[in-house]
């Protein structure tokens, strides 16, 4: 439930503060949930909605009543976590027990204890989208002054939370491309392995080692690096 209040400057200023080589995408969607149950008046719980290809699924939250209202959205396809998410906009549940919208989505929330519900859409970037959704016990818990920090707070956090995207994207692409740089590596080495002792060429040690990943069916680099570890004195491949 609500922790002690936290000073929206100082929750802002957080963001800044965010090194994105010392944690990963998980971990600032953590902070973000964390900072807005701090900082936005009524949040009792929080959860982050992001949508990827489609699938919407709750990146971080703060309470398990947050996490199952927003898969009971996911499930029913409606709701209002996925309309700000959708439509990159602000969306206003005043009173959870007498609001009809979402195929009766509200009722839900009204049974799980749950009075009102702000989200406020995310756009993090072009491929993924999502909403800050912020749940209050009572009902009409978000007035217009809760509303406005919210919608400012949404804005930091897009800003880090894209960041934090491309970083995330950026380190996956480094570890691909290491993998690939390695394999092709050990490759080239079982080329030459090849070469040296058929007395072929490049060309020819290729299709030597592409020949024997087909008959075995394991991959090319898997054959390669066998063949390397058994030049070096370790298993035969």
């Amino acid at each position: 439930m609500a922790q002690h209040p936290t000073d929206p400057a100082a929750a802002f200023a957080e963001f800044g503060r965010i090194k994105l080589g010392e944690t990963d995408l998980d971990g600032v969607l953590t902070r973000v949930a964390e900072l807005a149950q701090g900082a936005l008046p009524g949040a009792d719980e929080v959860s982050i909605t992001l949508v990827r290809g489609g699938r919407p699924y709750t990146a971080a939250y703060t309470g398990e009543t947050a996490l199952r209202l927003d898969e009971r959205q996911y499930e029913g396809g409606t709701g209002p976590c996925l309309q700000a998410a959708a439509d990159k906009a602000t969306v206003l549940v005043l009173h959870t027990a007498s609001d009809t919208r979402w195929d009766g989505w509200p009722a839900k929330a009204a049974a799980a204890g749950v009075g009102s519900v702000l989200s406020v859409g995310l756009p993090i970037q072009d491929s993924v989208t999502g909403a800050v959704n912020i749940y209050g016990l009572r009902p009409y818990a978000f007035g217009d002054d809760t509303v406005q920090l919210a919608q400012r707070f949404a804005g930091y956090a897009s800003v880090a939370l894209a960041n934090a995207h491309l970083h995330d994207s950026t380190t996956n692409l480094a570890q691909h491309m290491q993998a690939a740089m390695e394999s092709r590596a050990v490759i080239e080495q079982a080329k030459g392995i090849i070469m040296g002792e058929r007395r072929c060429t490049a060309d020819e040690a290729f299709r030597i080692l592409t020949r024997i990943s087909q008959d075995s069916n394991r991959k090319l680099r898997d054959v390669a690096a066998a063949l390397v570890a058994r030049v070096e004195g370790g298993s035969a491949p």
